[in-house]
């Protein structure tokens, strides 16, 4: 069978429900339980009672899964009854749902009729919507405890290991084999069976060499032409690729890969925002390029593998910063309407044809705009960002991974019951204060991330400074931990200006990035029950170059942060409108090189809001020479 190996990720994720959102992180689960994600099966039929995950003759392929990737871990987070019942109608019918066999879910077999005296049954499967729905499967062991799934995942990977050979990953699934390798460690990791490790090698055979497209990363300009290889929600997906092929395999060149792809990726098709272009595939970096929300979720899902696997902090820096701009911005304030693509520079969301291969519609707000894998998709982020927040060290200590509120519960490897209260308005504030609670006196260290865009951090134990060495982005301290041991921590958030295209510059204070906002005029294009659609025209000018002096305002952090009237923080600045920024393929063009100001214009007072706060914005600006 052949001597395979899994090595230990420096990271590990604390069982779902361990780490419960708190303050405004908590309120952004509430308002997507109140909006799409708490009611999509009553508004939308391809989730509803038909779907084939619930035995109906509906979709049977990924949206189903999708939807309960998202779901699930809000369901446990908030500790929602009434959402856990709708997951548990999902569960139930795919744990019941498995065959003889040991394959499960909606039939996907294909009966042909022959000529001759029988019919040939043929396999019709690439596989993908089962290893959605073993990753939804992970997530629901883990904070239910049900005894059930680690034996249906056994039978289910014992039917794969004998068939995947005959039917082989392809299309989407070979693709993106790392999810499926996700749920093979995962089940590897509870039962060290290894039949599943030299499943885990036929796999990673057969799922696309990312580690070597990474490596030699060729796709160096706007693609305009369809390939798995190019389509940004596999390259999202495919981020996290080499290291869990680097957990099989141990080869350096896996692990370097990583840092390579991400930063050519950023190089050639980087965003302001922390994501990369691809309005279906990726598409350069001009700022009025789309972005997909599949490919946002699904990049954070990549990174907070990343940071689990490697223990690196720089990963977690650029999952705070997809985080907290490309996802809010992309979503209704109400989370009941999202767009398909986003643009860093949005000036208009309205059907129309934009320099992209998508259509029409897909940067307006609404139920279903171009294309319905976003509807399903989108669910995940928020509740997998905050169950990453804390992270379980391989010398049984705690990582914190991002400072949004949360309360953290768990217990150590000699049994310790551990309780942290992580008390803060980060990212809109400097301030984190963690008050540790422990059963017993204990020894274990606590990592404590520092972003890489702080160069001044203060960390203190119970009003005690402490001086500390920063390695791999972390702070180890050790200590023996008392009752009520209380760490405070400032990370000053300077504001700083990054150069791109054209001179042009973006502006970010912490994790936040800044953006123009637009003022918005939201037209309801198709009104319904309860999800409308949406059009939105700007009702105020847009062609500002910038002076680069700033001056920060504070406000209170309201309920709902990420809306332009509540910002929480914003950056005064001044600036004056340009004769030659225009307008093209309703999108704004780039921004000029040589810019030009109107006779006899004056400079204007402008208010930057938080990048996420703006569905009309603009967040790439040139810059007005004093």
């Amino acid at each position: 069978m052949g001597d395979f190996k899994l090595l230990d990720s420096k990271f590990s994720m604390l069982p779902l429900g361990s780490v419960k959102p708190k303050g405004w992180l908590r309120n952004q689960l509430e308002i997507q339980r109140n909006g799409l994600t708490g009611h999509l099966e009553e508004h939308w039929a391809d989730v509803g009672p038909d779907n084939g995950w619930l035995g109906g003759n509906g979709d049977s392929w990924e949206r189903g899964p999708y939807y309960l990737d998202g779901l699930v871990p809000l369901a446990y987070l908030l500790e929602d009854e009434q959402l856990l019942q709708k997951a548990k109608t999902w569960i139930e019918w795919t744990l019941s749902s498995q065959k003889e066999d040991g394959s499960f879910g909606p039939n996907h077999f294909t009966t042909i009729n022959t000529e001759s005296d029988f019919n040939v049954t043929m396999h019709n499967q690439d596989w993908w919507q089962d290893v959605i729905m073993l990753k939804v499967l992970t997530q629901y062991q883990e904070a239910s405890n049900d005894e059930r799934v680690i034996p249906f995942m056994n039978k289910y990977f014992q039917y794969l290991n004998e068939t995947i050979k005959r039917v082989p990953l392809k299309e989407w699934a070979q693709a993106r084999g790392a999810d499926l390798l996700l749920s093979i460690h995962w089940l590897y990791e509870k039962t060290k069976d290894d039949t599943l490790l030299h499943l885990a090698e036929v796999v990673r055979q057969q799922t696309i060499n990312w580690t070597n497209i990474f490596s030699n990363f060729p796709y160096k300009r706007k693609q305009t032409e369809w390939d798995h290889r190019v389509h940004v929600v596999n390259v999202a997906m495919a981020t996290k690729t080499p290291a869990v092929f680097f957990r099989q395999t141990g080869d350096t060149k896996d692990r370097d890969a990583i840092y390579k792809g991400i930063e050519r990726l950023m190089t050639y098709h980087g965003q302001a925002n922390g994501m990369f272009s691809g309005d279906e595939w990726l598409s350069g970096t001009h700022p009025s390029q789309g972005t997909e929300l599949c490919a946002v979720v699904e990049y954070m899902f990549s990174i907070e593998n990343l940071v689990r696997i490697l223990g690196d902090g720089s990963f977690a820096d650029i999952l705070e910063t997809v985080a907290f701009n490309a996802l809010p911005a992309t979503i209704s304030p109400n989370w009941d309407a999202h767009q398909y693509d986003q643009q860093v520079n949005q000036i208009m969301c309205n059907a129309a044809n934009r320099p992209w291969v998508n259509g029409p519609d897909a940067n307006t707000f609404g139920l279903e705009p171009h294309f319905g894998c976003c509807t399903s998709n989108m669910h995940q982020g928020w509740p997998k960002f905050a169950a990453s927040l804390w992270m379980a060290t391989d010398d049984h200590g705690l990582a914190a991974i991002s400072y949004a509120p949360c309360h953290v519960k768990t217990t150590l490897a000699d049994d310790n019951e551990v309780e942290f209260q992580v008390k803060s308005d980060y990212p809109f504030r400097e301030q984190v204060s963690i008050e540790i609670h422990v059963s017993i006196e204990a020894a274990f260290p606590i990592y404590l991330r520092v972003p890489n865009w702080c160069s001044n951090q203060q960390i203190s134990i119970n009003g005690e400074l402490l001086q500390v060495e920063v390695e791999n982005g972390f702070a180890r301290v050790f200590r023996v931990w008392k009752h009520n041991d209380r760490i405070e921590l400032i990370f000053p958030m300077d504001v700083q200006v990054e150069e791109r295209n054209n001179y042009a510059i973006s502006v970010r204070r912490g994790p936040l990035m800044f953006a123009l906002p637009i003022e918005e005029q939201w037209v309801c294009t198709q009104e319904r029950e309860k999800f409308h659609d949406w059009e939105i025209y700007p009702s105020s000018s847009w062609q500002y170059a910038l002076e680069k002096e700033f001056d920060v305002q504070i406000y209170d952090v309201a309920y709902q942060p990420f809306r332009t009237e509540n910002a929480p923080v914003k950056l005064a600045v001044k600036g004056k409108l340009l004769s030659n920024w225009i307008m093209e393929k309703n999108s704004a063009g780039s921004p000029p090189l040589n810019p030009k100001v109107y006779k006899n214009a004056q400079l204007k007072e402008l208010a930057l809001v938080p990048y996420g706060c703006a569905r009309l914005r603009i967040a790439e600006f040139p810059v007005l020479e004093k």
